[in-house]
């Protein structure tokens, strides 16, 4: 799944090291109680870069976890590690991990762009502006805030759904409105 792929940063082998970096981490977490450390050194260096991505775990098809970053403050390698555990053992929506799931899960990973700030002073201007399919979506307002992966589009391909759900994450009513709210959009590459 290509959502909001502008341009591919990363080849194969790099989604495997991630990947696997990801599994593994879940799985020390299972019998050690929290996430391996990286060793930067064993990676591509353009994995050691800072980067900011989203982890997110299915069982079955089923939602199991999903954690992440929106501002980069560490390599990305590292930042898959701790957001992989983290999905596993912190997702308040789900109990802890437990051994007998890691068989099966699936793992997918979201690597964002830097995000980018929208400038519309109203409703209708912000969702003319807003690229379905493409842009995941930070709001931010006051105390409230929340983020759509651009892989969300999937089940709200309309902007206007996929904004009224959006603030409902982020904990407003989804007719609200006010001058103060803030709309940042971000690309992934996701796999």
């Amino acid at each position: 799944m290509a959502h909001g792929c502008s341009l591919k940063m990363f080849n194969n082998a790099q989604h495997t090291a991630l990947t696997e970096l990801a599994h593994k981490s879940i799985t020390h977490g299972v019998r050690h109680g929290g996430p391996i450390k990286v060793e930067l050194d064993r990676y591509d260096p353009a994995l050691r870069v800072q980067g900011a991505c989203f982890v997110t775990l299915h069982k079955q098809d089923q939602l199991r976890g999903c954690i992440g970053s929106l501002q980069t403050k560490r390599a990305l390698v590292e930042d898959v590690a701790q957001n992989a555990y983290a999905a596993a053992f912190q997702d308040p929506r789900f109990s802890p991990m437990q051994e007998n799931e890691l068989e099966d899960l699936s793992v997918h990973i979201s690597v964002l762009s830097q995000p980018e700030s929208l400038n519309f002073s109203t409703e209708d201007e912000l969702l003319k502006k807003i690229r379905p399919g493409v842009d995941g979506l930070i709001l931010i307002n006051g105390g409230h805030r929340g983020t759509f992966l651009p892989s969300v589009w999937d089940a709200l391909p309309q902007p206007k759904a996929f904004l009224r759900q959006l603030k409902l994450k982020a904990g407003l009513a989804e007719d609200y409105w006010s001058d103060s709210i803030k709309i940042e959009r971000y690309t992934t590459e996701s796999w």
